[in-house]
């Protein structure tokens, strides 16, 4: 019997802004996660961030949708390393981005967000050494931030043997587009 898929989707608006839930700690984020926004200058979530991270929390899918710089990426960073600290194993996330550069500024942002945590983040990109990354997916990061083409290109290079990036990418926890 197989679960059904319980979606959330969000569109911040006034009706669900950061008025409901005023600080990241009211959202059910752990006190490393909050000092780590409190840091980073995040002092009160942002619409999107107060609409998605309590479903996420909750294991529910979701889909939210913002404008640049209205932090999309706390929104669904923050509940990705929230469950990664209970149950840290493996490649836990997957994150596609449609660009390096953006791959880029997403895993800053994981490793910035994460930086109390034991978070090993890999950014997996066309026009970089595909060996290192392949010894760079070896290590196990618990995130991968990847392009889709070369997601792909390694998925594809790997023999599905025991042990396999295939393997290990396929049984991640949590997977963000």
């Amino acid at each position: 019997e197989q679960n059904p898929v319980h979606a959330t989707r969000v569109l911040p608006s006034p009706q669900n802004s950061c008025a409901m839930q005023s600080t990241f700690k009211q959202l059910g984020l752990s006190e490393p996660l909050c000092a780590a926004c409190a840091e980073m200058g995040l002092r009160r979530p942002t619409p999107i961030q107060a609409a998605c991270i309590g479903p996420a929390l909750d294991g529910r899918d979701v889909l939210g949708s913002a404008e640049t710089g209205s932090g999309k990426t706390a929104a669904f960073a923050l509940p990705v390393l929230q469950a990664l600290s209970r149950e840290p194993y493996g490649v836990f996330a997957v994150v596609l981005s449609p660009a390096r550069e953006l791959a880029q500024q997403i895993a800053d942002q994981f490793s910035a967000l994460g930086a109390r945590l034991p978070t090993r983040v890999c950014v997996v990109v066309g026009g970089a050494d595909m060996m290192r990354q392949a010894l760079a997916l070896a290590e196990r990061p618990h995130i991968v931030v990847a392009t889709p083409g070369r997601l792909a290109d390694h998925l594809r290079s790997s023999s599905g043997a025991p042990g396999s990036r295939r393997k290990r990418v396929s049984s991640c926890q949590w997977f963000w587009v």
